[in-house]
């Protein structure tokens, strides 16, 4: 059972989704402010956050930038508009996911699963630590390290070096991530992909233009590598 919190401020809204969250076995807190919203998060500690964008007292990408100050809880941003550009700025902003108004309970269900999956309880406690020349990717303390300095990532972070690190050498296509890390079986947009792989990059202190380990193939994925060692 997961515990979600459930930040909206219309109540003809809130009231199917606490429902239908809590039927499919969720325990679901619910405010109606992003001030009361932050305050839950941090005093309660979900293990998912579903913020809509339009509160009354402060703009939801206002929230989520000062959630993620303090918190590395997976957050899916609930909005209106399904336009490139918005949903660029809410995963720039540091969601994990996104669903677009109208949604249904069973919708939410679906990515808070999705989301959740790969979570800590989902590790398999053998499996060992990923090793690519000075970046150590640890699934059991769901850490990474490089040359031995810790690299603090959001969930998805995790997930998507994760996923990369187990096939280092290899192109992994953007189509394959959207399946493997975001559970979206049909495909998705690849900008969803691309946000992820700036902000991996520049934790791991390198661009796109200079990569260190993560280097593109145009028009095909991504490669993630040790660097060369120089003679």
């Amino acid at each position: 059972m997961a515990r979600l919190l459930l930040i909206e401020d219309d109540l003809t809204i809130r009231t199917p989704l606490l429902r239908g969250l809590r039927e499919r076995g969720h325990a679901v807190a619910a405010a109606s402010t992003a001030m009361a919203g932050l305050r839950d998060a941090l005093d309660d500690r979900p293990d998912l956050v579903v913020l809509d964008l339009g509160l009354p007292d402060l703009d939801g990408r206002e929230l989520l930038r000062m959630l993620r100050a303090v918190s590395s809880v997976p957050v899916i941003v609930a909005t209106a508009r399904d336009d490139e550009a918005e949903i660029v700025r809410v995963l720039d902003a540091g969601a994990d996911d996104y669903v677009v108004k109208p949604f249904t309970a069973a919708q939410l269900d679906a990515r808070a699963r999705a989301v959740l999956r790969r979570g800590p309880a989902g590790v398999d406690a053998q499996d060992p630590s990923l090793v690519v020349g000075g970046l150590r990717v640890d699934p059991r303390s769901r850490q990474v390290t490089l040359d031995g300095t810790l690299v603090e990532l959001t969930p998805r972070e995790f997930d998507l070096l994760h996923h990369l690190a187990g096939r280092p050498g290899q192109v992994v296509t953007k189509r394959e991530l959207l399946t493997e890390v975001w559970q979206i079986p049909y495909g998705g947009a690849d900008k969803t992909v691309d946000v992820h792989l700036s902000w991996l990059r520049r934790k791991l202190g390198e661009t796109a233009q200079q990569p260190r380990y993560l280097h593109t193939v145009r028009g095909v994925g991504v490669r993630l590598e040790a660097p060369a060692v120089r003679p």
